[in-house]
C-alpha cells in the first residue's frame, strides 16, 4: 500500500481515532477528537458526552451543535430514566434511535423535535464494569446502522472510557466537579463495584503522589461560577474544609494588595485558554500571611469558549520569589486588567458578541457571581445578557434582572454608579437579592446605552480603587455595547434589503404547491446574492429561478437585482431556459462588474409534468418520487453566468409526476466546511427521503408537508456554529394535471 504524501491530511481511520484518544487530557478533547477523526458519517451536530456525577446523574460534559432547548432540558439526565442516554447506561449497550425515531418529538411533545436526518446512537461507557457515563453521537445514517459501523462505535466509546478513568485517577483530570469526589470528601452510600469502590462514582481528584507532595487541587466552574478545592487547598490557605468543597470567593483568600494581580493574570488567561501560572500571597485566619503559587489551566469548548479551570494550589512560601515573578503595583494591576478587558471587548463585533466576552471574561476575572446587560430600546430598559448567559442560573438571572429594573434605572438616570453596603447586605430579604452589586450606567458619547448591575456572592467594601475601576470598565462596555448595536442594525438592514429584493409571497398555481427560505450568511457582510423566483409564464407553464452571485456584499446584492429582473424580462418574453441563461449570461458580461454567477432555471408545464431546464454551475435540483426516493436531475450544465458569455446552455428535458417534489437550492444548504461536498449532498438526500417515508404530501397533506420540509432543512443549516453562505432553496410539489 503506497504510503500517504509528505504534508498530505492524515486519513481518517479507526484506529488512528482511537490512538488519539488515549492522549486526549479532558472530555471536551475526548469529543472534539471524535467528532473530527472519528468516521465521516458521524455527524457532529447533536453529539455530546455525559458523565456520572457524585449523586449518580448524568451531567453534560461537553458538547456539538446542541441547540439551547437541548442544553436546558438535557444537562442532567437521570440513568433511572427514558431517555437515550440513561437507557444506554442501564442495558449497558449502544441505545440506537433511527431517523424514524428522531423525525418525531422524543419523548413527548414537551422534549423538543429533532430534524428527522439523522440517527442517534448513545454508547455507554464503562470500565471494569464501573459506569463512566455516556457518549452520545449523531450519525448520517438514512436507515438501520450496519454492524460493522456499531462495532466501530463500541470501540471509540471504550476508548474514551478507558482514557476518562485514567484522568479521573489522576491530577490533571479536566472533568467537571461532580464527575469525582474531591479528596476528604465523603461518597454518599450505594452500591459498589467488585473493588470495594461505589459504583457509577468516580475516584478521588488526587493520586497519592500528588497529595504526597502536598499540592492542592482547585476548579472552578465558568458557566454556574461555583468553584470547588480539594481538602490539601483548605490546608494550605488555613481555612476548614467545607462540606460540599465550595470554595470561599476570590477576594476572600487573595491578598487586598495581590488581588488586581491575579484578576488581571485570570483576565488574560480567559481570554486567550491555555495554561497560566501566578504567585500571590493569600490571607490566612488570624492575620498570617502565606505564599502561594497557582498552576492551572483555562479550558475551552469545542466552540472556543472557555468553560473551566482547574489546577494546582502549592505552597511556596519557603522559596525566594524570582525578580521576574515580582508583581506590579495595584495600580498597575487594575490598568493590566482594564487593558486585557478591552482586547476582549474589541474583538467583538455584534451584541452577542459583547455579551459573550462580558460573561467568558469580565464575571470570571472580577470574581462576579453573575453581570445582566440591559439595553436602552426606545426609552426602556430591556435585558440582552441573561438570554445569552445558560446552564442552570438561567432562571435566577432572569428572576434577578426584574428584581433589579428600578436600580437600573436609576443609575441610568444619574449618570452615576452605585454601590451596595455590607450593612445593607445584611438586611437584605428576598433570597435573590446578591450579597454584594454594582449598577453601572452606560453612556457613550453623550447617550444613554444601557446599564449594568454585576452580583456578588458574599459581602463586600467596595474601595475607591474597586470604585474606580468599575467606572472605568463601564466606559469600555458603553463604547463596545454602542459600536456592537450600530453593527446590529446596520447589518439588519443589509438583510432586509436583500430580503425586499426576493419575492415577499409565492403565486398561487394551479396543480403546484410550493414553499421557499432564505437565510443569510452569518459572516462578513451578513448580505449576499442568493435569490430565486417562481414565475406565471404566459403559456400557462410554471418558471423556477434560483440563483447565486458571487460575494457577501452589496455590490452582489446590487447584480443579484439586475439579474433577476433581466431574467424574468427573457423568460417572460417566451425564450426557453437554455436560451434564457445565454441571454442573462451576455448581460452580466456587459455590467460593470467582476462577478460571475450560478444559476438554475426551468419551466415545467402543470398538464403533464414536463420539464425543460437549464443551469449555468449550479447544483442540480433533487426530485423526490411517488416512492420515497430522492435523486440528483442528470442536467448538463455549462459555465456560471458571465464567465463565457458566447458559450450555449444545453437544455434537457425530464418530467415531474404527480405526487412528486422538486428541490432547487443554493450551496450554502449543504456546503459545510468540516464535510466533503458530496458527503453533505448525500446526507440530505437521505434526509430527503426519510422526509417522504414519513411526513411527506401523501401523509399530512402537500402544502403542510412542504412547508414542514423547508423548515428541517433550515434548522440543520441554522444549527451550525457559523453559516459562511447565504442560503436559498425552492420546493415544487405537483398535486394534480389541469382538466
Amino acid at each position: 500500500m503506497p504510503l500517504e504524501p509528505a504534508g498530505s491530511p492524515p486519513t481518517r481511520s479507526a484506529m488512528r481515532c482511537v490512538r488519539l484518544l488515549l492522549g486526549c487530557t479532558s472530555a471536551a478533547e475526548l469529543l472534539g477528537t471524535v467528532l473530527a477523526e472519528g468516521p465521516s458519517w458521524i455527524t457532529g451536530e447533536g453529539s455530546a458526552l455525559y458523565l456520572l456525577d457524585s449523586a449518580g446523574m448524568l451531567r453534560l460534559t461537553a458538547s456539538h451543535g446542541l441547540p439551547d432547548w437541548a442544553h436546558e432540558r438535557y444537562s442532567v439526565v437521570d440513568p433511572a430514566g427514558e431517555l437515550p442516554a440513561a437507557m444506554a447506561l442501564r442495558l449497558r449497550r449502544p441505545y440506537l434511535l433511527s431517523p424514524e425515531h428522531t423525525s418525531i418529538d422524543y419523548p413527548n411533545r414537551n422534549a423538543g423535535m429533532g430534524t428527522g436526518m439523522v440517527a442517534v446512537i448513545a454508547l455507554p461507557m464503562v470500565v471494569d464494569e464501573r459506569p463512566i457515563g455516556v457518549l452520545a453521537l449523531a450519525l448520517a445514517h438514512r436507515g438501520t446502522v450496519p454492524r460493522r459501523d456499531l462495532d466501530v462505535l463500541e470501540t471509540v466509546a471504550e476508548a474514551c472510557a478507558h482514557r476518562l478513568s485514567h484522568l479521573l485517577d489522576h491530577a490533571d483530570a479536566h472533568l467537571p466537579y461532580g464527575t469525582r469526589a474531591p479528596y476528604g470528601v465523603r461518597l454518599p452510600e450505594g452500591p459498589q463495584a467488585a473493588d470495594g469502590r461505589p459504583a457509577g462514582l468516580a475516584h478521588p481528584l488526587l493520586s497519592l503522589a500528588v497529595r504526597a507532595a502536598g499540592y492542592g487541587a482547585f476548579e472552578r466552574d465558568l458557566v454556574t461560577g461555583e468553584s470547588y478545592w480539594d481538602a490539601e487547598a483548605f490546608r494550605l490557605t488555613g481555612r476548614p474544609a467545607a462540606p460540599d468543597g465550595a470554595a470561599p470567593e476570590l477576594d476572600r483568600v487573595v491578598h487586598p494588595e495581590d488581588l488586581p494581580d491575579v484578576q488581571a493574570a485570570l483576565a488574560e488567561a480567559l481570554a486567550t485558554g491555555g495554561r497560566y501560572r501566578i504567585g500571590y500571597r493569600v490571607l490566612r485566619p488570624g492575620g498570617r500571611v502565606a505564599r502561594v503559587e497557582e498552576s492551572g489551566e483555562v479550558m475551552l469548548d469545542v466552540h472556543g469558549r472557555p468553560v473551566r479551570i482547574a489546577g494546582l494550589l502549592a505552597d511556596v512560601g519557603h522559596r525566594e520569589q524570582p525578580p521576574s515573578e515580582e508583581r506590579n503595583s495595584p495600580a498597575a494591576a487594575r490598568t493590566a486588567l482594564l487593558l486585557t478587558l478591552t482586547r476582549a471587548l474589541s474583538r467583538a463585533v455584534t451584541v452577542r458578541d459583547v455579551t459573550t466576552a462580558v460573561t467568558d471574561v469580565a464575571r470570571p476575572a472580577l470574581g462576579a457571581a453573575g453581570i445582566v446587560l440591559d439595553l436602552v430600546d426606545e426609552g426602556r430598559l430591556l435585558p440582552v445578557s441573561h438570554t445569552v448567559y445558560g446552564g442552570p442560573r438561567r432562571t435566577e438571572l432572569t428572576r434577578l434582572a426584574d428584581l433589579s429594573e428600578d436600580v437600573m434605572q436609576r443609575s441610568l438616570a444619574r449618570s452615576a454608579p452605585l454601590f451596595s453596603e455590607p450593612s445593607a447586605a445584611r438586611t437584605r430579604r428576598d433570597p435573590l437579592t446578591p450579597a454584594a452589586w454594582a449598577v453601572l450606567p452606560l453612556v457613550a458619547s453623550g447617550q444613554q446605552v444601557g446599564s449594568c448591575l454585576i452580583t456578588f456572592a458574599a459581602e463586600r467594601v467596595f474601595s475607591r480603587e474597586d470604585r474606580t475601576l468599575y467606572s472605568a470598565f463601564a466606559g469600555i462596555l458603553a463604547q463596545s455595547l454602542e459600536r456592537a448595536r450600530l453593527y446590529d442594525t446596520h447589518h439588519h438592514r443589509a438583510s432586509e434589503l436583500q430580503r425586499a429584493m426576493l419575492p415577499r409571497t409565492l403565486p398561487r398555481l394551479s396543480g403546484i404547491i410550493s414553499a421557499a427560505r432564505y437565510l443569510p450568511s452569518t459572516e462578513g457582510m451578513q448580505i449576499g446574492g442568493d435569490w430565486y423566483d417562481l414565475l406565471r409564464l404566459p403559456d400557462g407553464r410554471i418558471g423556477l429561478v434560483i440563483g447565486d452571485v458571487q460575494g457577501h456584499n452589496a455590490e452582489a446584492t446590487a447584480v443579484m437585482g439586475q439579474l433577476r429582473s433581466g431574467l424574468r424580462a427573457y423568460a417572460t418574453d417566451g425564450h426557453d431556459p437554455a436560451a434564457t441563461l445565454a441571454r442573462t449570461s451576455r448581460l452580466l458580461a456587459e455590467l460593470d462588474t467582476e462577478l460571475f454567477a450560478t444559476c438554475l432555471y426551468l419551466t415545467l408545464d402543470p398538464a403533464d409534468g414536463v420539464l425543460t431546464a437549464a443551469r449555468a454551475g449550479h447544483p442540480a435540483p433533487v426530485r423526490i418520487t411517488g416512492d420515497a426516493a430522492a435523486v440528483e436531475l442528470d442536467l448538463p450544465g455549462g459555465p456560471p453566468l458571465g464567465v463565457d458569455p458566447e458559450q450555449p446552455y444545453p437544455l434537457a428535458v425530464e418530467r415531474l409526476a404527480v405526487g412528486e417534489t422538486l428541490l432547487a437550492y443554493t450551496d450554502g444548504l449543504v456546503e459545510d466546511r468540516e464535510e466533503d461536498y458530496d458527503e453533505s449532498v448525500q446526507r440530505m438526500l437521505g434526509g430527503l427521503e426519510l422526509w417522504a417515508r414519513q411526513t411527506g404530501p401523501g401523509r399530512v397533506g402537500p402544502a403542510p408537508a412542504l412547508e414542514r420540509l423547508a423548515d428541517l432543512l433550515t434548522l440543520n443549516v441554522t444549527e451550525r456554529r457559523s453559516r459562511p453562505d447565504d442560503v436559498a432553496l425552492l420546493l415544487l410539489h405537483r398535486t394534480a394535471p389541469l382538466p
